[in-house]
């Protein structure tokens, strides 16, 4: 690798990191940073941590309270950072690349280049509410709703589109426990078996979108550093066919 590349990933409730990574080169020893978020368990870690080990990269502690993992085998720099706070990393050059879940991009519509579909983390974005509204709901002849998310710009766009006025209830975590307690009718959140719905008696409405993990890249370094970034995305695809197949 040249001069410097980063990493970032994420995905529902998933591995979000962003990377920094550069190979040395002849006329370079300057090494390059890599930036991963929630490398930690309970953000899932699993597939993202073993697309990484299929690089060579096999040093990040998801049980360590440290923020940043150095591999000198090859010169990355893995930051651990919260999962919606990956794009702003990538989108500013503090990472050259990352892998974050699509749901966070179509929420920020930050401006990256979107080169891979790493195919895990598969989840979808729905609206819910309690079975026994759903048992006398009808979704048409919404006018007017008031929906609990992490997800306010998405529902907006949803619900607007179909004419519907929304009240947004802007909440960051237990999203099934608003319409429990009479914060909101209904929620749109993420969702990959469902258990977590039927467990807290939810219903699914309606799907807004589908969400997998997305390798995103910066957009200066894809220029200053095309050769270095487009190997590791070569290594990132094979990596994560391995990890799915």
């Amino acid at each position: 690798m040249s001069a410097g590349s980063r990493i970032s990933r994420a995905s529902c409730d998933s591995f979000r990191a962003t990377v920094r990574a550069c190979r040395a080169s002849a006329s370079s020893s300057r090494r390059a940073q890599a930036s991963a978020s929630s490398a930690r368990r309970e953000h899932g870690i699993d597939a993202r941590a073993a697309v990484l080990r299929t690089i060579g990269v096999d040093g990040v502690d998801a049980e360590s309270r440290k923020l940043i993992f150095d591999d000198d085998r090859r010169g990355l720099r893995l930051l651990l950072l919260k999962p919606a706070d990956v794009p702003s990393y990538v989108a500013y050059g503090a990472a050259d690349l990352g892998i974050v879940g699509k749901d966070i991009l179509l929420e920020q519509e930050p401006d990256v280049y979107e080169p891979l579909d790493l195919g895990f983390g598969v989840c979808r974005l729905v609206v819910a509410e309690p079975r026994a509204l759903w048992e006398r709901d009808d979704p048409s002849r919404w006018s007017w709703v008031r929906v609990a998310t992490k997800y306010p710009r998405l529902t907006e766009q949803y619900f607007s589109s179909r004419g519907v006025q929304v009240e947004i209830v802007r909440l960051d975590g237990s999203i099934e426990l608003a319409p429990l307690v009479g914060l909101a009718e209904r929620i749109v959140d993420l969702v990959q078996s469902g258990e977590t719905l039927r467990a807290n008696g939810l219903v699914e409405v309606a799907e807004i979108a589908r969400s997998t993990a997305r390798l995103i890249v910066n957009r200066a370094s894809m220029k200053t550093e095309h050769r270095a970034i487009t190997d590791l995305c070569d290594d990132m695809k094979r990596g994560a066919v391995k990890v799915s197949s």
